[in-house]
C-alpha cells in the first residue's frame, strides 16, 4: 500500500478514491482518462501522479484497496457463530452495505479486471481478489448445508444471489436509490429464498 498517501486527510483519500474508483468503474482501464479522474476527485494531475506515479499504479492501488476493505468488512460483519446460509449472505451484505455507503463504485469497480491491458495487471489484480473470494468462501463454508431441503444446490444459490445483488447495486447506481433501500431489498430476497429451501423444522426454530 502506499504510505504517502495515508498521511493525507481521510476526507481528501476519500474524494481521490471515490474519483477513481467512479472513472474506472464506469469506463473500465482502457478508456479511463486521468483527467476525468481528477476532475472527479477535485485535484491536479501533478498531485495524482505524485501518490501513484501512473495510471497503472493508481489503478492496483484501488484494486488493493478494494479488495482488502471488503475482505474487512466481510470478516467484521458476519458472525462465527452463525450457521444458516442464508443469515450469513444476509451478514455478508450488511458488509457490502457499509462499502456501497462509504465507496458506491468500489463493488462495481472489482469486476474490470478482465479489461486489462496486460497479463502481468490482470494477474497481480487476480490475487489482490483472491483476498475476497477467500473471505466470502470463508462465509459460506460456516454453512450447516443440513438445514436446506435435499434438492437445494448451495453454489446454485449463492451464485444466483450475487447476480440479483449485483444488479440492485447497478439499479441503485443509475437511479441514486438510498444505500439502506437497496440492503433492505436484497434482505427481502433473502428471507424469500429462505423460507423456500430451509427445511420446515429449521424455521420452527426462529
Amino acid at each position: 500500500m502506499n504510505d504517502k498517501f495515508f498521511d493525507l486527510k481521510k476526507e481528501k483519500q476519500d474524494r481521490m478514491i471515490n474519483g477513481a474508483l467512479k472513472i474506472f468503474a464506469q469506463n473500465g482501464y482502457n478508456k479511463a482518462s486521468t483527467d476525468d479522474i481528477v476532475k472527479e476527485a477535485g485535484i491536479s494531475k501533478g498531485l495524482l501522479f505524485h501518490y501513484f506515479g501512473s495510471k497503472a499504479g493508481l489503478y492496483e492501488f484501488v484494486y488493493e484497496y478494494s479488495a482488502r476493505y471488503l475482505s474487512m468488512e466481510l470478516k467484521r460483519a458476519v458472525s462465527l457463530r452463525e450457521t444458516d446460509l442464508f443469515f450469513l449472505l444476509s451478514q455478508a451484505e450488511a458488509a457490502k452495505n457499509v462499502l456501497f455507503r462509504n465507496y458506491p463504485y468500489m463493488q462495481k469497480f472489482l469486476f474490470t479486471s478482465y479489461d486489462l491491458p496486460d497479463e502481468d495487471m490482470r494477474e497481480k489484480m487476480k490475487e489482490y481478489h483472491d483476498l475476497v473470494d477467500a473471505a466470502m468462501n470463508e462465509v459460506i463454508e460456516r454453512a450447516d448445508v443440513s438445514r436446506l431441503v435435499t434438492d437445494a444446490d448451495v453454489k446454485l444459490l449463492v451464485r444466483s444471489m450475487e447476480y440479483v445483488t449485483r444488479g440492485l447495486m447497478e439499479t441503485a447506481i443509475n437511479k441514486g436509490m438510498d444505500p439502506d433501500m437497496v440492503y433492505e431489498e436484497a434482505i427481502a430476497y433473502y428471507d424469500m429464498m429462505r423460507l423456500k429451501f430451509t427445511k420446515p423444522e429449521f424455521l420452527k426454530e426462529d
